[in-house]
């Protein structure tokens, strides 16, 4: 496993307070896990996994840090801001966000996409983050305090595949949503940047994580010849949120092994 950022920046978070959406596996776990070893108090949510989402509170709890998994529903208004309202309660006013819910792409060409599908990818990974980001920049902005918003994207905002037409139009939303939200809160004190990993060893790359031919040959296409890690999606995370991070707003951080530059392929 790939060593946490925490080592760069020990106590670099020590009295902030996070918020990791969909922190019940994968990248999401891995952000809550180096945010707290970072320093920081750490919430989680869930909308299925109840268990996965606890699994990650107790190891930011191992840590010293406060940590709660609280389900909730991202593409829901009335769901996102109670979300917010027990963490304040229980452990203070988030100033770190992390928005990792989200579903991956389907694999359906659009001549098959269905209405219903469209709206969940649209309402889970790009309204789901509009919600998130709206509360918390409210709160901030209510109580005058800094803080760091990073959404979870992907290489596809900017590469499109077949069959992944409404996962690419999500993500590009939220993109360029992330952006303008950096111009706005810059003035503020409140960065705003989004993550887009490549192939990740995910449970939403089951096949690629559970199987090592399909991992040899999806890396064939990777110029490092290997597909990434969650922690060192976590890593950026951490950066983002860290004081290392303070001028950097209104920007992607792309981390995928450089796949998404081997646009040429084929030609």
């Amino acid at each position: 496993m790939t060593e946490t950022a925490p080592s760069m920046f020990a106590g670099s978070l020590t009295g902030r307070i996070a918020l990791v959406t969909g922190g019940d596996s994968g990248i999401g776990a891995a952000c809550a896990k180096a945010l707290a070893a970072a320093g920081a108090d750490v919430a989680v949510t869930y909308l299925h996994d109840d268990k996965g989402a606890q699994e990650t509170a107790d190891a930011v709890k191992a840590m010293g840090r406060r940590g709660i998994a609280l389900r909730s529903d991202a593409r829901d208004e009335v769901a996102t801001e109670e979300c917010f309202d027990r963490v304040e309660q229980e452990i203070g006013t988030v100033d770190i966000l992390v928005t990792s819910a989200g579903i991956n792409t389907y694999g359906i060409e659009v001549e098959e996409l269905t209405l219903d599908k469209w709206d969940d990818m649209l309402k889970t990974d790009l309204t789901g983050t509009f919600l998130a980001t709206r509360s918390c920049v409210r709160r901030l902005r209510e109580k005058k305090l800094k803080g760091s918003i990073i959404a979870i994207s992907s290489v596809h905002a900017e590469v499109v595949r077949s069959g992944s037409a409404v996962y690419a139009a999500a993500k590009a939303g939220v993109k360029h949503y992330i952006e303008t939200l950096g111009v706005e809160m810059g003035p503020h004190g409140i960065t705003v940047n989004a993550i887009a990993p490549g192939m990740i060893l995910t449970p939403m790359n089951e096949a690629a994580e559970k199987h090592w031919i399909v991992r040899k040959v999806k890396s064939e296409f990777i110029p490092m010849r290997r597909p990434g890690q969650p922690e060192e999606v976590a890593n950026v995370a951490v950066f983002l949120a860290s004081p290392a991070g303070n001028y950097i707003t209104a920007s992607t951080v792309t981390i995928d092994g450089g796949l998404s530059k081997m646009l040429a392929l084929g030609a």
